[in-house]
């Protein structure tokens, strides 16, 4: 058995589809082939364009990059800039304060619509607000709120002062939540009294109560935002009511310049040893490769395009394409506040009908979720307005790749009706670390190849490395790492730059690596693999899950699958299915047995499921990651871990249920 066997990932799979765009597309399209050139012969100077192409600086920089003190980089750094300024005010003295920046739509049918006048205005109501509390530049404010616009001019207040936000995601419990508050020392937390899930009112502020109930934070005051009207609990020495401080604050605020290197936020993500780790993303650099990406990425024509990320803002997504890049672009976008089937399973179609979105972006398992739900349901609405599709947050396999592309991206209207050419999809890489897009296709440019991300964005030096660090060859397996700084990189783990250095920067010397395992096609274009924890061994082959979830998810009888690992005495580890299906075997008919040949067809013998479970959902968080972890228990026989950020918290017992019977 050769060694490399242990040292890459297996390359087992194969996909030969290409679409390239149609000469239409190209004749408009905003990212052009020649910015690959231009920042491969100068990537520097090609940031430093980029830097004064979508950003307005109170104080110009001279130096582009400080990789001095590596692996903590300085972007742009003796230059100021303001945030809130550069995706507001700026607009507005452009005359552009009547556009729309945000259409809101809420969960039970309400609806807002913000200008950037009315956006700018509200905003600096906040910054005022927020400096009445004693908010300074540099404190730390914690926001708890649902996809509310609230959300969003909370966080462009705090970046007005220079104040920092911690997001913290409305699903996670009120110990997650303290352990942020704590661990950024939070002054000041926004929440709202509960937000709408499925036609329900869902609390939010009692987990701000029971997370402050025990003494020894640093918050002084709690703003309340009133959004369900559902009673809460009032502590009057901390709790405030947003429309009393907010509302009634002056529309008169001046923004200033902070460093380009001046912390914008902190966001928390799971760490292996389970305490999460603060993110620190700085100002310049972050948003200018935020606004690059955005533009580029997804072909944006703010005149004309409603953009509409579907991402909550608890998550890094939600940060740099709902808050911050598409209102420093100018763009319209739309903000929808509940779940995808509620009143019923075609609201996120009803809302693309209405509000003509030209640009969606979403997830996998919002894309598996719609296939299994059935193409007659989109099929029935008008999606003719949307141009280009978008996919963030893990691999997307093929078979809903090309399902998002015949189904939402053919759909030209209601009456079956097909495009001529239809929307290019672009299947994005990136990570909370990286602040935006590392790997993506440009859609006037690139011919896209369902479930891969293909290639860096211009600027972004990214490679597949063996164990030792060397560059695999085309059709090869390994290590994604990024080999050169860049613009929008953490800039360390908030009070434990050790753990920065030992989690990213200490695998492979000089590069940067964050746990996903890729592979090069033949024509070295980038197909991710998933984490590297959720690789198998199998008698000495590295396979990744999400291969064979693909596979698994090809065959028409599968919705949505997960693969794990599971110890096996004979083979080091065994390969462990759990399926949805989305059609009924024909009777008589051995599922498990037509699914292991399947992909024992598909990828090769190695790789068939030694154990393939139906079950009727699958554990999935709040932000529709599937939790391996859980299966993982489940498979191996030990005790399901924890399970609180789950979705749905009596998935492992349905799955439980299946096991036994």
């Amino acid at each position: 058995m050769s060694d490399t066997h242990t040292s890459t990932l297996d390359n087992l799979s194969h996909e030969t589809r290409a679409f390239a765009p149609s000469v239409e597309f190209v004749a408009t399209a905003v990212g052009k082939a020649e910015q690959y050139e231009a920042a491969k012969a100068d990537r520097l100077g090609y940031w430093e364009d980029q830097a004064r192409k979508v950003l307005t600086w109170d104080t110009d920089f001279t130096e582009v990059l400080d990789w001095s003190q590596a692996p903590v980089a300085k972007w742009f750094a003796d230059g100021k800039v303001n945030a809130a300024y550069n995706a507001l005010d700026r607009h507005v003295e452009n005359g552009l304060g009547d556009r729309v920046a945000i259409h809101f739509e809420g969960e039970p049918g309400d609806t807002r619509s913000y200008t950037y006048s009315q956006l700018t205005d509200a905003v600096k109501q906040a910054a005022n607000a927020f400096e009445s509390f004693g908010i300074a530049k540099g404190d730390r404010v914690a926001i708890y709120l649902p996809m509310i616009p609230e959300a969003v001019i909370t966080m462009l207040a705090c970046a007005r002062i220079g104040a920092i936000h911690s997001v913290v995601f409305g699903g996670f419990s009120a110990d997650a939540l303290r352990s942020r508050v704590d661990d950024a020392e939070a002054k000041l937390v926004v929440t709202a009294d509960g937000t709408w899930r499925r036609g329900k009112p869902s609390s939010l502020k009692p987990a701000v109560d029971e997370a402050l109930a025990k003494d020894g934070h640093t918050v002084q005051n709690v703003l309340v935002v009133k959004r369900n009207g559902q009673d809460v609990n009032w502590n009057e020495k901390l709790d405030k009511w947003w429309g009393d401080v907010v509302d009634t604050a002056s529309t008169e605020h001046t923004a200033v310049g902070h460093e380009a290197e001046h912390p914008l936020f902190v966001l928390y993500t799971s760490g292996t040893t389970g305490k999460p780790k603060g993110i620190i993303h700085t100002t310049g650099g972050y948003l200018v490769q935020a606004a690059a990406t955005h533009r580029d990425t997804f072909d944006l024509h703010p005149e004309s395009d409603v953009f509409w990320c579907t991402a909550d803002i608890g998550w890094v997504t939600g940060h740099t394409y709902v808050t911050y890049a598409p209102l420093i672009n100018g763009a319209t976008q739309v903000m929808y506040e509940g779940t995808p089937d509620f009143p019923n399973q075609g609201r996120w179609w009803e809302i693309i009908a209405n509000y003509g979105v030209t640009v969606l972006y979403t997830a996998p398992t919002a894309i598996r979720t719609f296939m299994k739900w059935g193409r007659a349901i989109p099929d029935s609405y008008d999606l003719s307005s949307l141009r280009v599709l978008g996919s963030v947050g893990e691999p997307i396999n093929p078979e809903a790749w090309m399902w998002y592309r015949e189904v939402i991206g053919s759909n030209n209207g209601p009456n079956g009706e097909k495009k001529e050419h239809p929307t290019p999809i672009v299947d994005t890489w990136w990570q909370t670390e990286t602040g935006a897009h590392m790997i993506a296709p440009l859609p006037g440019v690139t011919s896209t190849k369902p479930g891969s991300a293909q290639c860096p964005v211009p600027g972004i030096t990214v490679d597949v490395v063996d164990d030792m660090g060397v560059s695999v060859g085309n059709g090869e397996g390994g290590f994604l790492v990024i080999r050169d700084p860049w613009p929008g990189m953490l800039r360390g783990i908030w009070g434990d730059m050790n753990r920065y250095q030992e989690t990213y920067w200490s695998r492979f010397e000089g590069m940067y690596f964050a746990g996903d395992g890729a592979k090069k096609d033949t024509d070295g274009d980038i197909w991710l693999l998933g984490r590297v924890d959720d690789v198998m061994n199998v008698s000495g082959h590295r396979l990744s899950t999400t291969e064979i979830e693909s596979s698994l998810v090809a065959h028409p009888y599968v919705a949505e699958a997960a693969v794990v690992g599971a110890k096996d005495e004979t083979t080091g580890e065994a390969v462990v299915a759990f399926v949805i299906l989305q059609v009924e075997p024909e009777e008589g008919e051995d599922v498990v047995a037509t699914l292991r040949a399947h992909v024992g067809k598909d990828i090769g013998p190695i790789a068939k499921p030694r154990h393939i479970l139906v079950v009727p959902e699958l554990p999935k968080t709040r932000s529709g990651k599937i939790m391996r972890r859980l299966l993982k228990d489940v498979a191996e026989g030990r005790e399901v871990g924890d399970a609180t950020t789950l979705a749905d918290n009596t998935v492992m017992t349905q799955i439980a249920d299946s096991m036994h019977k």
